[in-house]
């Protein structure tokens, strides 16, 4: 019996590198970005700053198998230190109650990535635009893969409803906020 639960053990854990590469991302050479109209006339970009994550590709295919990540809410960063702070109060991202923003890899189909986005207490479905950069050794003998993932999400879905309505009827925040993800991972050892 002893050896029949260590002969599945060994099976279990071995089956991950059989099935699949994980990677790590690499946070120094990854870029959680998004943009939003301001006014309805211009764009103000944006950017998280501490995050985590890993994804698997099929060993053989270098198809995407698994994906998921946190981002730190608190290091939301527009370069305007007043702007940075209204979005972590309770006004907008409530940073201080959600302090992260999560996603899950559900499947990829061709070039679109379908995943679950949790934002303050709010889960849903979103589809995003997915594009392999490929595989790669590094100088230092590590493996690296690259992806992107792209696509728009409405902020008011998430509970993110904060806004100013202008004298010429528009609105000082759009609801559509695009999103643009650039992942480098390095293989786990």
């Amino acid at each position: 019996m002893k050896f029949f639960t260590l002969a599945f053990i060994s099976l279990f854990f071995g089956v991950g590198s059989l099935l699949g590469a994980a990677f790590t991302v690499d946070g120094s050479h990854t870029n959680v970005a998004f943009k939003v109209k301001h006014m309805m006339i211009s764009t103000v970009n944006g950017e998280f700053q501490k995050f985590s994550g890993s994804f698997e590709l099929d060993d053989k295919t270098k198809a995407l198998k698994a994906l998921s990540g946190d981002i730190d809410v608190a290091s939301i960063n527009t370069n305007i230190d007043k702007r940075d702070e209204h979005l972590r109060s309770d006004e907008l991202f409530d940073a201080q109650k959600y302090p992260k923003i999560t996603f899950v890899l559900d499947k990829v189909k061709g070039d679109k990535v379908y995943g679950k986005l949790t934002i303050k207490d709010v889960t849903k479905d979103v589809v995003l635009d997915y594009e392999f950069g490929g595989i790669v050794k590094d100088p230092w003998g590590n493996t690296r893969a690259g992806l992107s993932l792209s696509g728009e999400i409405n902020r008011l879905d998430y509970n993110i409803k904060w806004n100013k309505v202008l004298e010429t009827g528009g609105v000082a925040v759009s609801e559509k906020v695009k999103l643009e993800i650039n992942i480098e991972g390095i293989e786990a050892k």
